[in-house]
């Protein structure tokens, strides 16, 4: 399965249009309907609805449509129903008579009211003509387009993303195995120097060779230092935290919050291999890792 981003961004039109015909008037009018579709990321699956009023009534519809396709995410849906710019409708003398009739019985009510301009009455009968156009049966569909294409661009966000994360998981291998040779090193040689701190101080104070019981306690001592700083078990978990990872960007589908808690899980390691470092050599590699952690993380959080 693809990996797919919670970013995207999807537009569609549909027009149509009808020419009528009579010996008192003759119209021709378009109709827009616009959908667009924004995707942002989100812990959870966030729908939210710009519609106007004689929309409102699909959105049940639209809900159940994208919930349907996508599970996380901020989604702004935004649709639009009007004219087509440069469309002309002309009215028929049936629509003015009802719009003149209209206009009396208010100003009985509301002396006040003014009457309705020009602009009014053409953008008024362009609307009852319009009226009905937009139905399940048009706006479904390209509601329908208008996720296929969000999903395509969060498919090709998403590939990107997966990309760059095998790319980070293939430096963050190259940095464990730079770490893994220094580890025996770096314990021997950690152990080597308090035993000879020791030894040191034992001199000073007695001022005559270890005894047996001193020496053991010395071994002892360093041995528990030493194991204090050995970091193999650190690399051993990253490595598998690695590998896991790698695992679930080829696998794709619904991973990004399982990737969240490995690149956490992931950074622990990276931190607790920066503070029992004993070394210049891994304290860089330490660094080196949690910049590309970092990294990773931020693009974890736009993946589905």
């Amino acid at each position: 399965m693809p990996v797919y981003s919670m970013t995207g961004y999807a537009s569609v039109q549909h027009s149509t249009s009808a020419d009528a015909g009579n010996t008192e008037s003759r119209s021709t009018s378009a109709q827009r309907l616009g959908l667009e579709i924004r995707s942002v990321n989100s812990r959870f699956l966030d729908l939210s609805f710009r519609l106007p009023d004689e929309l409102r009534a699909f959105e049940p519809a639209l809900r159940e449509l994208i919930t349907r396709h996508i599970k996380r995410g901020k989604i702004e849906v935004r649709a639009v129903s009007d004219s087509a710019e440069g469309s002309v409708t002309e009215p028929q003398a049936a629509a003015l008579q009802r719009l003149l009739s209209l206009q009396n019985r208010v100003q009985t009510w509301l002396p006040g009211a003014r009457d309705l301009s020009v602009a009014d009455v053409l953008r008024l009968a362009a609307q009852e003509r319009s009226g009905g156009v937009v139905t399940e049966a048009v706006l479904l569909p390209l509601a329908k387009q208008a996720v296929q294409a969000l999903m395509s661009a969060r498919e090709r966000e998403g590939a990107r993303l997966a990309a760059m994360l095998q790319d980070h998981i293939q430096q963050l291998r190259s940095l464990t195995q730079l770490a893994a040779p220094l580890v025996p090193q770096l314990v021997e040689q950690q152990r080597n120097r308090f035993l000879e701190r020791w030894k040191e101080a034992m001199a000073l104070t007695e001022g005559a060779i270890l005894p047996e019981a001193a020496q053991d306690r010395a071994l002892s001592e360093a041995t528990a230092f030493a194991i204090r700083i050995d970091v193999a078990e650190e690399l051993t978990r990253t490595a598998s935290h690695l590998e896991e990872i790698s695992r679930l960007v080829t696998q794709g589908g619904d991973i990004g919050k399982r990737l969240d808690f490995l690149i956490q899980e992931l950074h622990r390691e990276a931190n607790t291999l920066g503070s029992k470092s004993a070394a210049l050599e891994l304290t860089k590699i330490s660094v080196d890792m949690k910049v590309l952690i970092e990294q990773m993380r931020e693009q974890v959080q736009n993946i589905e």
